[in-house]
């Protein structure tokens, strides 16, 4: 299992998009199991559209990713490139 602390800055063409259903999207690519967690009390499955909905991805906000199975360390990567706005 990898967490990993982001601060979300997004490049303003992924402001433009819909970033909630784009990072539903990463997610869903890989095999581990990801999660988002935020204030350190409320954690959502990063492969569920409907449970991202909570998520607030303005310039910013701190969160906690999680990334358990055998992609993990991809996963962290991919989702925090995007997140970062790298």
């Amino acid at each position: 299992m990898i967490k990993k602390e982001v601060v979300v800055s997004l490049k303003p063409q992924d402001e433009a998009k819909n970033p909630i259903a784009y990072l539903v999207q990463l997610a869903s690519k890989y095999n581990s199991a990801v999660y988002i967690s935020l204030d350190g009390n409320k954690t959502v499955n990063a492969k569920s559209i409907m449970g991202m909905m909570i998520v607030n991805l303005e310039k910013g906000t701190k969160m906690t990713l999680t990334a358990d199975g055998n992609d993990e360390e991809n996963a962290i990567e991919e989702l925090c490139k995007f997140l970062c706005g790298e």
